[in-house]
């Protein structure tokens, strides 16, 4: 098994988290009893992480995709967007983690319509855009956004890619353990 914590990211240059601490309320974090959707209650507010010097690896290797990839806008600075992008290390899907205090981020302009071009430049490499508000996952796609629910140990996303009426698309479901 792969683990996160393994993987370094560096952040690109001029890049770098500032007050931006949106990554403390989005992940479960089990080492630090931090679950997903609440503030970690090592934050302090204004002053970013209270235990920074002995953070879990977890903590100390992760760097969002706004850090690391200087391609990615302004915008998309997770404490601005209230959504912070990852991806994952074995399938190279695209997570977006939504604030679960503002639900609907991910369907505002600009960022609905960047999720769906995301979407159609992954497709062909059989990678997915996945976006997560608290236990639900949606997956976005080229043409249509697909809910699938919470996704539990075991389970997995299908996929069968299609030639739709605009291009290419694929029928995904989530298959239970």
């Amino acid at each position: 098994m792969l683990d996160p914590a393994a993987i370094v990211a560096t952040p690109a240059p001029g890049r770098e988290c500032g007050p931006c601490t949106l990554c403390c309320k989005v992940y479960d974090v089990p080492a630090v009893e931090s679950p997903a959707g609440r503030w970690c209650r090592h934050l302090k507010p204004g002053a970013g992480c209270g235990i920074h010097a002995s953070r879990p690896d977890h903590c100390r290797a992760f760097h969002c995709l706004w850090m690391t990839e200087s391609w990615i806008g302004p915008e998309w600075r997770p404490d601005r967007a209230k959504m912070v992008l990852s991806l994952d290390p074995v399938t190279r899907f695209m997570n977006v983690q939504v604030d679960p205090g503002q639900a609907n981020a991910w369907k505002r302009a600009p960022y609905h319509d960047q999720l769906r071009r995301w979407a159609a430049a992954s497709l062909p490499l059989r990678r997915y855009v996945l976006v997560h508000v608290g236990p639900a996952t949606t997956v976005v796609l080229p043409d249509r956004d697909v809910p699938l629910g919470a996704f539990g140990p075991g389970d997995r996303l299908v996929a069968r890619e299609r030639m739709g009426p605009v291009g290419p698309t694929a029928d995904v479901e989530k298959v239970s353990a």
